[in-house]
C-alpha cells in the first residue's frame, strides 16, 4: 500500500504558477517507482479563491478529472460564503481502493485574539486494502500562526487515535438491519498524514506522539509513530519545508509526517521525499505499507 501526503500550497509552484495537473502527474509518478500510488493525500486545496497567488478555480473538480478511477473526498477546514460566492479550503483524501466509511473531524479552534489564523481539519477516509484490511487513512494540515491552537490540534489527534483503537477494541453491538446502526469495520490500523506546521523539538510533537492508556479494555496502549523513525531510528528526517522559499524561516525544517498506529509499525516498509521538486512549497513524502 503507497500512501503519498503534500501540502499542494493550491497547486502554486515555486514558478506562481497554478497547475494541479502536474501535482497529479508527479505524485503518481513517484507512486509508480514502487509499484503504484493507492492513496493521494492533499492539504491547500482550494476552490474558487480567484484573489490567491495564481487565482485557482474549482481544484476539487480538477482533481477529480485528472484521476479517472478514483474516489475523492474534499474535507473544507473552510467553507463560507463571500462576493465570490461559496468558497472552500482545505484537504482532499483520492483513492483507487475500496472505500468503507468517510469522516471529518473539525479540530479545536480556541480564541486566540489578535492572532492571524483560520479552521483546521482532519478528513478520514476509511480504505479496504488487499493485504492489510481495513485502514483508516487520516490527513490534516495544523494551524501555523498560532501555537495556542497548534497545541490543541496536536492533543486532539493523540485523542482521536485513542478513540479509534478503543471503539476496535470494544466495538459497538452489532447491526444488521440496513439502518445507519449497521456494524462498521472497525480496524486498529491507522495512517495520519499531512503538514503538521510543527517540527520534532517542539512540544506539540511531543504531545501528539505521548502514548496513552485506553479505558477499555484495561491495560490496553497505544500512540502515533513517526514512520520515518520506524525505519531510521535516531536519524533526523529530511527536510519537507523551506527547502527553496525562506519565507517563513531561514532554515529548512521536517513538519510534513506520516504517523502510523502500533499495529503498523511492523508493516512499515519505505519512505520517500522529493527534496527536488518546486511544484509546491513543501516536499512530497511517500509511505510504503506492506
Amino acid at each position: 500500500m503507497q500512501i503519498l501526503t503534500w501540502n499542494v500550497q493550491w497547486c502554486c509552484g515555486m514558478d506562481g504558477v497554478v497547475d494541479p495537473a502536474r501535482i497529479v502527474h508527479h505524485a503518481l509518478a513517484m507512486g509508480a517507482e514502487r509499484g503504484g500510488l493507492d492513496v493521494l493525500c492533499l492539504q491547500e486545496v482550494a476552490v474558487n479563491y480567484p484573489r490567491l497567488r495564481g487565482a485557482p478555480g474549482d481544484q476539487l473538480a480538477q482533481l477529480q478529472a485528472l484521476l479517472p478511477g478514483w474516489q475523492l473526498f474534499m474535507g473544507a477546514a473552510v467553507d463560507e460564503f463571500s462576493a465570490q460566492g461559496r468558497q472552500r479550503f482545505g484537504n482532499v483524501i483520492a483513492t483507487r481502493l475500496p472505500v468503507l466509511q468517510v469522516q471529518h473531524y473539525p479540530l479545536p479552534y480556541p480564541a486566540d485574539a489578535g492572532v492571524r489564523s483560520m479552521p483546521r481539519i482532519c478528513s478520514v477516509v476509511k480504505v479496504a486494502d488487499p493485504q492489510l484490511g481495513a485502514v483508516q487513512v487520516m490527513t490534516t494540515h495544523l494551524e501555523y500562526f498560532s501555537k495556542r491552537q497548534r497545541m490543541a490540534q496536536a492533543l486532539a489527534l493523540r485523542d482521536l487515535l485513542q478513540q479509534i483503537l478503543a471503539v476496535a477494541h470494544a466495538a459497538p453491538a452489532p447491526a444488521d438491519d440496513g439502518s445507519p446502526f449497521q456494524t462498521k469495520q472497525h480496524t486498529q490500523h491507522a495512517v495520519l498524514c499531512g503538514d503538521f506546521n510543527l517540527e520534532p523539538h517542539e512540544p506539540e510533537y511531543a504531545a501528539l506522539s505521548a502514548p496513552f492508556n485506553l479505558e477499555q479494555p484495561a491495560g490496553a496502549t497505544g500512540q502515533w509513530h513517526n514512520s520515518w523513525d520506524v525505519l531510521h531510528p535516531g536519524t533526523p528526517q529530511p527536510a519537507t519545508f523551506r527547502l527553496v522559499d525562506r519565507t517563513y524561516g531561514p532554515e529548512p525544517g521536517a513538519c510534513d509526517f506520516v504517523w502510523v498506529s502500533d499495529s503498523l509499525r511492523g508493516h512499515v516498509t519505505d519512505w520517500q521525499t522529493d527534496s527536488a521538486t518546486q511544484f509546491s512549497d513543501h516536499q512530497p513524502v511517500l509511505l510504503g505499507l506492506g
